[in-house]
């Protein structure tokens, strides 16, 4: 042995040289010259994108369009596809495999596993409606089409399910993009689009555990899908129970605010790819649905969650999308599309129409038992018919395992990026509409013309509050020139028991109801305003209305009523009544959802009227019969409280006193010091100055006279203000207050915090609390505000 290896003890390993040869370092030079070349090409293709989607943003087009011409047009110029080798194209099966599968577990990740516990909500409905109509309906027509080389029922019952879905991230992103997101149509579509999603994906992944698609969707053999549903089950176990636990200990061990080591970063990725591979590795499932089952049932809260939806996301916006287009691209080879052929274009628009069809006419279906309108109707069905990265993914797959032709899998391609384009159209008409139904002039008491008739809807539940309604009248009836316009509306409820009662008719009285109790429900309010009208009807002239909807819908039945009508002012009764003993009930929880409905789409001001004695009071106009206060802070809402005020000031037998809260800024104190700074910002200083206006006008009218009593409270804080509204109990039977719209808080800051009904606002829920009094009923007035200007439309705005 040779005394060298001895003393090293390298004895048993043999040192190659390395000889590089001129050929193989001209190779090597080659190879790096193409890498670099290639990874110019990603570079230049991404740019394009960015350049594109500039250009086509003023047809607000989204970027997955400009991505998706860039990929096609790059990929198929006759200079660039001869040199795309067999390596690149190995190279970018990999990546797109390795996108889609984290595309996927993004997918499930984002979704809620318990969705389908809230079966009765209005999304779900119409996503299940959309989805089984389409299915329906493809099932029963692709089989004419063709679309498979041989006849297939398992792959059409397969198609049917892909058109049935809907690209739920796409959907949510485009709905997002074109400022519809805060609308009540744009949430209500994002949520059905992840119902849909849901349940398409679910029963593609079901499907595959019975049908194997490389093998012409041929029925497995029991031990493989025993196997399958095994390996599936305690992957499931392993994401829902095991995932919570590990994932909490690396939270704990890496909390917000502090790098995460990287250590437990390595650890959990590797933990999340051990389990969405399991089912794969052992049970031979697909890897991309795989994926996509694990990110369902892993717990979507927590810091590791967050960090691997942001990055996944950044990965397949920034570096996926250009790749994978350009790879559809590859696969899609014009040549062999077959363009002149004209079952080519019956497969595109059969495939386009059956899901478009499908879904609109889901969604007509579902809409018209939910009570929404044709319009809107079609667009969610629309709008639920996008399909996106998953829908292209398996039509491509379809032809690479030889189920189907080059040019059904481009019409497949192209029929589900048509679905994307005519998105921004669908919005764009929901906007327009959303423009016309919302009111272009303020329907406001402070803003009505002395010589206008004041218009109002006085909204009743029951004969409980027609004395209360009768007051009201009387108190707001002013002169009897110009008067008023009464619409006295009963607000029915609809079930089924009352819907089996309806008979239709013509004219005013299309539908009649004849269910006993809301006939004789009716007939004792009627009786009571006639009785009261027959006495002195001077200056008021009186109609009866009937809102009979769901309780889901009875607020689209008030506002249209109200625009219909050209109100300004809506009075709702609150949702709980007087028992005999004086205190309000629990009262009923849907009329409570009705009235916070009313509040925000109104297109006129609203009031909510908490009865705790006005109907048991006669109001006489011969002497003083009842004491009333308005509370003034400041606020357009404030603002419609005095106007009301105004028309309750010239009744005879109302004494009226305005209680003006006025904020004191003086003194060292913090909240003092607090209160100066806020009151010198520009915002307050302007509020400030209508406000004067206002109450001057007021002043002048109504006070410098003699006939309303003026007090005045100076306060530093919201303690203060809570501590003189209980000072004044017992002293009135009537409060007239605002309900918010105040810029200076300082008055009623936190307490919102403790309020048990916060659509009365700060002060009237003070002042309607139990333990304030008993006796005096409370009226808060909410001032209409516009929701859309001639330039544009506000975000929040409702069309539904």
């Amino acid at each position: 042995m040779d005394s060298n290896n001895e003393s090293t003890g390298y004895n048993n390993i043999h040192l190659m040289p390395i000889n590089l040869m001129p050929g193989d370092c001209k190779s090597a030079g080659m190879t790096v010259a193409r890498i670099a070349g290639y990874m110019l090409g990603f570079f230049f293709i991404v740019f394009l994108c960015n350049f594109l989607h500039i250009l086509l943003r003023p047809l607000s087009q989204p970027r997955l369009i400009s991505e998706c011409i860039v990929g096609f047009f790059l990929s198929n110029l006759p200079f660039v596809r001869p040199q795309i080798d067999k390596l690149i194209v190995q190279a970018l099966d990999f990546v797109v495999d390795f996108g889609m599968i984290c595309h996927m577990f993004v997918v499930g990740l984002e979704t809620d596993p318990l969705i389908f516990s809230q079966i009765p909500l209005r999304e779900a409905k119409v996503a299940s409606s959309a989805v089984l109509t389409t299915f329906v309906l493809a099932s029963l027509l692709t089989p004419f089409i063709k679309f498979p080389e041989s006849p297939n029922y398992i792959f059409n019952f397969c198609l049917a399910t892909i058109l049935s879905g809907t690209a739920s991230p796409l959907l949510t992103r485009l709905i997002t993009d074109l400022k519809i997101g805060k609308s009540d149509i744009g949430r209500f579509v994002v949520s059905a689009g992840v119902h849909s999603d849901l349940i398409s994906t679910i029963l593609i992944s079901f499907g595959y555990i019975f049908f194997d698609p490389y093998n012409s969707f041929s029925s497995r053999k029991s031990l493989v899908i025993l196997s399958m549903i095994c390996t599936l089950t305690i992957q499931i176990i392993l994401a829902a129970k095991l995932t919570p636990v590990f994932m909490n200990w690396v939270n704990h061990e890496n909390p917000e605010g502090k790098p995460m080591k990287g250590s437990h970063l390595v650890l959990s990725i590797a933990y999340i790819v051990i389990i969405s591979g399991f089912s794969p590795n052992f049970g031979g499932y697909n890897k991309v649905l795989s994926a996509f089952i694990a990110g369902v049932f892993m717990p979507r809260d927590g810091r590791i969650a967050r960090m691997i939806i942001g990055k996944v996301n950044y990965f397949i916006t920034t570096i996926f999308n250009p790749l994978f287009f350009f790879w559809v691209g590859l696969q899609i080879d014009f040549s062999r599309s077959r363009a002149s052929h004209l079952d080519t274009w019956g497969k595109f628009f059969s495939l386009y129409l059956l899901s478009t069809v499908g879904k609109v006419l889901g969604s007509l279906v579902s809409g018209v038992f939910l009570g929404f309108h044709w319009p809107e109707s079609v667009a969610i069905g629309l709008l639920l018919n996008i399909k996106g990265r998953f829908q292209v993914y398996l039509a491509l797959t379809a032809w690479s395992i030889n189920l189907t032709s080059i040019s059904t899998s481009i019409a497949m391609v192209f029929s589900a990026l048509l679905t994307v384009v005519y998105a921004p159209l669908i919005v764009a008409k929901i906007i327009e509409r959303a423009r016309k139904r919302s009111p272009t002039q303020r329907m406001a008491l402070q803003w009505l013309q002395p010589t206008n008739e004041l218009r109002i809807l006085l909204c009743l539940r029951g004969s409980q509050n027609v004395m209360s309604a009768i007051n009201f009248m009387e108190i707001s009836r002013g002169p009897a020139d110009p008067g008023i316009v009464v619409y006295t509306t009963d607000m029915v409820e609809l079930t089924e028991k009352v819907a089996a009662t309806l008979t239709h008719g013509q004219g005013a009285d299309a539908i009649t109801v004849t269910d006993p109790e809301v006939r004789e429900m009716r007939e004792q309010i009627t009786n009571a305003v006639d009785a009261y009208l027959s006495e002195d009807k001077d200056g008021i002239s009186h109609r009866r209305m009937l809102a009979l909807s769901t309780i889901n819908n009875m607020h689209q039945d008030v506002c249209i009523l109200a625009e219909d009508l050209h109100v300004s002012l809506i009075v709702l009764p609150f949702h709980k009544h007087l028992e005999a003993d004086g205190r309000l009930n629990a009262g009923h929880s849907g009329f409570r959802h009705v009235n916070r409905k009313v509040l925000r789409n109104s297109p006129c001001s609203v009031a909510i009227l908490v009865d705790r004695g006005l109907g048991s009071t006669t109001i006489s106009r011969s002497t003083t019969s009842l004491a009333a206060a308005v509370i003034f802070i400041g606020g357009k809402d404030d603002r419609e409280a005095l106007a009301f005020a105004g028309r309750v000031a010239r009744h005879p037998g109302v004494k009226l006193t305005v209680i003006r809260f006025l904020l004191e800024v003086s003194g060292d104190s913090v909240s003092s010091k607090i209160s100066r700074a806020k009151a010198n910002s520009t915002e307050h200083q302007e509020e400030m100055k209508v406000d004067d206006e206002c109450f001057a006008e007021f002043y002048d009218r109504h006070v410098a006279g003699g006939r309303v009593a003026y007090m005045e409270k100076y306060l530093i804080n919201s303690g203060q203000t809570f501590s003189t509204l209980r000072s004044f109990e017992g002293q009135y039977g009537l409060f007239i207050v605002g309900r918010g719209g105040r810029v200076n808080s300082v008055l009623t800051v936190g307490m919102n915090d403790w309020e048990e009904c916060p659509e009365l606002g700060p002060i009237g829920d003070i002042l309607s609390a139990p333990d304030f009094s008993i006796s005096a009923s409370v009226l808060i007035i909410q001032q209409h505000s516009l929701k859309s200007e001639l330039d544009g439309l506000h975000e929040e705005f409702s069309v539904m």
